[in-house]
């Protein structure tokens, strides 16, 4: 076989797009929550540290208060997409079988949001006081 063929089209190699068309994609989203995760896991860490010994009351005072609740939000969003990216990506590497691999994408995916939601509606009704 000639060593110039090439399965996939010249605009595919500029894409640099793979089998699945979104791998570079996934790459670079990976790789910006990972850079976001450092200093929102820096602050959550922190905010989770004022947090020790104090009571319930105070605790709900302190998340609810604007910025905090901000940076909780910043960290829910940027932890659980990083999440979803690293388990597709897992999955999609793993898992051969194809009904499976869909089923579990779409659970990746549910649970993710389920987590994520579960987090955010916590804070939001903290800094709401509802």
């Amino acid at each position: 076989m000639n060593e110039k063929a090439h399965i996939r089209t010249p605009l595919a190699r500029v894409r640099g797009h793979g089998a699945a068309k979104s791998g570079t994609g996934h790459f670079w989203h990976q790789r910006v929550t990972a850079v976001a995760n450092i200093p929102l896991t820096i602050a959550a860490v922190i905010i989770l540290i004022t947090l020790l010994g104090r009571n319930q009351a105070a605790a709900a005072q302190i998340l609810g208060s604007p910025a905090i609740a901000i940076i909780m939000l910043l960290f829910i969003a940027s932890i659980t997409t990083h999440m979803r990216i690293g388990m597709a990506a897992i999955i999609e590497d793993y898992v051969h079988d194809d009904n499976a691999k869909l089923i579990l994408l779409m659970a990746n995916t549910f649970f993710t949001i389920a987590v994520g939601l579960a987090s955010a509606f916590g804070i939001l009704k903290l800094s709401f006081g509802v």
